[in-house]
């Protein structure tokens, strides 16, 4: 089974597919947090109270699906999932040996991807920056035309960020929205509390606390 999620990691149309899973859903949501709204404030059969309310509410609530996958993403499931799978389900791959964490690894597929005539200019304009753990990542960068990418590594760390967009876009979103964007309406003065919270905060009288007793 191992050998099997490690062939399907390794493939590379998996990880062409999923190289900029972040950017992406990070790029769809910006859009949305622009598009939804402006769509909203041409619309010409809503009335224009009814237009500003929608509109701000559909951009608070792309914003924190963007917050929420932004800060989801890179610093829990891109390194989680690195080390995870260095420590368990691939703790006897080399190429993970060679790399001590998600960061080290990305930083050296940036460089890969360049041709080695911009990659060599990169490695000698900014020496601490790619102070590899392993000195022949830095070899490999510098004399390799075609340097090696380790696709198991990045199909880890992709499926990693898609497991976290579908978490954080789908579940944790909603339910950090449900309690933020109220507020955030009316703080920008779009939205009053409804009577029945009013009422909710309003203090008990003496005198029923006394015939409840």
């Amino acid at each position: 089974m191992i050998s099997a999620i490690a062939n399907g990691l390794s493939n590379s149309t998996l990880a062409n597919i999923a190289q900029n899973t972040a950017a992406s859903v990070s790029i769809e949501t910006t859009l949305k947090s622009i598009g939804r709204p402006g769509f909203i404030l041409i619309d010409n059969d809503i009335s224009p109270d009814t237009k500003k309310y929608a509109a701000a509410k559909e951009f608070l609530y792309q914003a924190t699906c963007l917050a929420v996958y932004l800060a989801l993403i890179t610093p829990v499931f891109k390194k989680g999932a690195f080390q995870l799978a260095k420590k368990t389900f691939f703790k006897n791959k080399p190429e993970f040996a060679k790399f001590k964490d998600a960061a080290e690894y990305l930083d050296y597929h940036n460089l890969a991807s360049k041709n080695i005539t911009n990659r060599r200019a990169t490695l000698l304009k900014d020496h601490s920056r790619q102070k590899f753990m392993h000195d022949d990542l830095r070899e490999e960068l510098q004399n390799n035309k075609n340097p090696e990418k380790y696709p198991l590594i990045k199909g880890t760390i992709e499926l990693g960020s898609l497991i976290g967009s579908v978490l954080g876009l789908a579940i944790l979103a909603p339910q950090i929205s449900h309690y933020t964007i109220h507020p955030m309406l009316r703080a920008l003065g779009m939205e009053k509390k409804e009577p029945k919270e009013l009422k909710e905060q309003q203090p008990v009288p003496a005198h029923k606390l006394d015939k409840e007793a």
